[in-house]
């Protein structure tokens, strides 16, 4: 009997292209915290890779949000980025502001061909939904040498209710040629490339012409934006972000966790928090000094620094039969995906060239390495 071989249909894979310039565009990567937790002014506290930016007179918390079924039915998404008016601000000043952004590092925008006639159009696309109706502005920066901001206006229409807004950014919007003159160029380095602002309220010092590319630092939002922070019954839900070429969104770039994780990784990482945390091991260099390198995930962006939280007894390096407490860790350097640690110079009694482990042997003790912008 002969048989037929059948052949499968070809199914593009998009996990090869990386078409999203947006890194954690579907909010499952909270490393800070995922629990309600104050926005700060210029911090990242929540979402990875999302920058806030918080000066007004009011108060908000953001976290992440797991979705209904009804939620992913509709957005395609398992979670979203959740903010909460917890003091009204009902009077926005000329100066105050309240937005979120992310950074696109320069280098991934090599085929935008930003500064020559060549430039793409790009497509902006995300889930969005409010109680609080009107319309919204975001923000795309053109940053490195010269900066030129694009205000873009979308509009949440029904209260409570998943949205998708699709902006298009056109390299000429407001018959500019900005972007495709000389000066519009995005360097091949690991610096700032493009910003993209997301605005829930905006002084008037900041508000410009909708759709058309500026010089002006301060043409950021329009005065159509509305005030967000007018109310605490007031929410702000958003998922699915994507950035593309094209002058259409195409269906989100679904990639895999640990590919996710690691493009987060490459800016921010939590090496361990907690009692009894296993980190690395180490070795004495002196009789009371000792040094651990730790293995990062991704090789950083840039030179990192150190964050953590220390004090009395909140690391023990376990050595020769014994436990040595110390109270802090600082950082000798990183270089590629290697963070070289070490404890403070004469606080811990050991013998030099005894290898140990390192743990975190509190419940309150963190550390974490950023490379952010």
């Amino acid at each position: 009997m002969t048989q037929t071989k059948v052949e499968a249909p070809f199914v593009a894979n998009n996990f090869a292209h990386f078409k999203n310039l947006i890194i954690n565009g579907d909010f499952r990567i909270f490393q800070r915290a995922s629990s309600s937790t104050a926005v700060g002014n210029g911090t990242y506290s929540t979402a990875d890779r999302f920058k806030t930016h918080f000066s007004n007179d009011g108060a908000a918390t953001s976290q992440q949000h797991t979705m209904s079924d009804a939620d992913r039915a509709t957005t395609g998404h398992s979670f979203a980025w959740q903010w909460d008016v917890g003091t009204a601000d009902g009077t926005i000043g000329s100066g105050q502001t309240c937005y979120f952004r992310q950074f696109i590092e320069a280098q991934n925008c090599s085929g935008l061909a930003y500064g020559s006639s060549a430039a793409k159009t790009l497509t902006l696309s995300f889930w969005v939904k409010s109680a609080k109706t009107g319309a919204y502005c975001c923000t795309i920066h053109k940053h490195d040498s010269t900066t030129y901001n694009l205000p873009l206006e979308y509009t949440i229409s029904s209260a409570d209710t998943w949205e998708h807004k699709t902006l298009v950014v056109s390299p000429t919007a407001g018959s500019t040629s900005l972007i495709t003159g000389s000066a519009g160029d995005i360097a091949q380095d690991n610096g700032k490339g493009i910003i993209i602002d997301w605005w829930l309220a905006a002084g008037s010092d900041f508000h410009a012409t909708n759709n058309t590319w500026s010089s002006n630092t301060n043409h950021l939002t329009t005065s159509n934006q509305v005030n967000w922070l007018d109310s605490t019954s007031n929410d702000f839900y958003i998922t699915g972000i994507q950035f593309e070429i094209g002058d259409q969104a195409t269906d989100f770039e679904h990639l895999p966790f640990d590919v996710q994780f690691h493009r987060c990784c490459r800016y921010f990482y939590r090496i361990g928090e907690g009692n009894n945390v296993k980190i690395a091991g180490g070795a004495a260099y002196t009789a009371n000094q000792m040094y651990f390198p730790v293995f990062l995930p991704n090789v950083l962006r840039a030179a990192g620094s150190l964050n953590g939280v220390g004090g009395t007894n909140y690391f023990t390096f376990y050595a020769n039969n014994a436990a040595d407490e110390f109270d802090e860790v600082t950082l000798w350097e990183t270089r590629d995906n290697l963070a070289y640690l070490r404890s403070v110079a004469g606080t811990i009694g050991s013998t030099v060239g005894h290898g140990g482990m390192v743990i975190l042997s509190h419940a309150s003790a963190m550390l974490e390495i950023s490379a952010e912008f």
